[in-house]
């Protein structure tokens, strides 16, 4: 067996509560545009993934990935598991995209379908969540994930329930009620 070089990645995050509290008093199009703009920090995930290029309207979000090496699983593509996680987050955010403040979401279920392989050969991909349905209680999205040529690498549907609050907590340095 060849040992090849140990390769390495170093990469760092904001804190994660910093945007939970954001989270709780902008409605979801701003909180999501204030990502966008660096107003906020992007979520831990999107470091450790590599995600990028946030585009955001209500009901639409899109995400960029550059695929690498450390995305690989051992047969050289990249692991369903980080395709699903980009599925999940542009399927999930869209649908934080059209909540009032105050509102929150968990996926009840996602259905992926993995169509082709991808790997660093595969150039940008492009992730675009849309939502489908929006009801009082869950919302139907789906995302598509495309290559730089625009080929459909794959496709899911998340079903996302809504956590309505009464009241949004306080903000920081606001009195409570």
């Amino acid at each position: 067996m060849t040992v090849t070089p140990e390769r390495r990645r170093t990469y760092s995050w904001s804190d994660p509560d910093v945007l939970a509290a954001a989270a709780a008093h902008l409605d979801g199009l701003q909180f999501l545009r204030d990502i966008e703009a660096g107003r906020l920090p992007a979520p831990p995930v999107m470091h450790t993934l590599g995600v990028g290029g946030v585009e955001v309207d209500h009901g639409r979000i899109v995400f960029t990935l550059d695929p690498a090496e450390w995305h690989y699983n051992p047969i050289g593509t990249v692991h369903g598991g980080v395709l699903a996680t980009l599925l999940d987050s542009a399927a999930g955010c869209a649908v934080h995209s059209t909540l009032p403040a105050g509102t929150g979401y968990t996926s009840l279920d996602l259905a992926v379908r993995f169509l082709r392989p991808v790997s660093v050969r595969s150039g940008r991909l492009r992730c675009e969540g849309v939502v489908l349905n929006a009801g009082s209680r869950t919302a139907l999205a789906e995302a598509r994930l495309t290559d730089q040529a625009g080929r459909l690498l794959a496709h899911a549907t998340s079903t996302c329930l809504l956590l309505r609050q009464a009241a949004p907590p306080p903000a920081p340095g606001e009195p409570v009620r």
